[in-house]
């Protein structure tokens, strides 16, 4: 009867960098979030108008939260009128109206339509260099 011999050593080796890269999910998750939230910033503050720049200074990232499968993080503005150059508002003495510049609203629709590229190249980024 003939025996074969089979060296299981580099799938074993295999499987425990899957198993590694199983374990480091959430803290690659957090990491691509926070990149995305970075990147959403930067575009928020490009079109944030410059009168003083107390507007464009006033942009923060919050901490991340894990919501089930969700990490959420908040980009918020504490200057009081900011949501009144987002949205637009009415001249004193109801004279007329400024509308709103949708620094917020823009930056976002344009990185909804990015993120599953960035995701992408994140991720492959991080298993070749995991893999090698």
């Amino acid at each position: 009867m003939n025996h074969i011999k089979v060296d299981l050593k580099e799938l074993k080796e295999f499987q425990k960098q899957l198993l590694d890269i199983e374990n480091e999910m959430p803290e690659v998750c957090e990491m691509l979030a926070k990149e995305i939230a970075g990147r959403l910033l930067a575009l928020i503050v490009n079109k944030t108008p410059v009168d003083t720049g107390v507007l464009r200074r006033g942009w923060s990232i919050g901490t991340i939260i894990k919501k089930g499968d969700n990490y959420i993080i908040e980009i918020s503005n504490d200057v009081y009128y900011a949501k009144y150059v987002e949205y637009g508002h009415r001249i004193p003495e109801h004279t007329g109206w400024v509308e709103g510049k949708f620094m917020m609203t823009i930056s976002e629709k344009e990185i909804k339509d990015k993120i599953p590229v960035l995701l992408q190249s994140s991720i492959q980024k991080y298993l070749l260099n995991k893999l090698r």
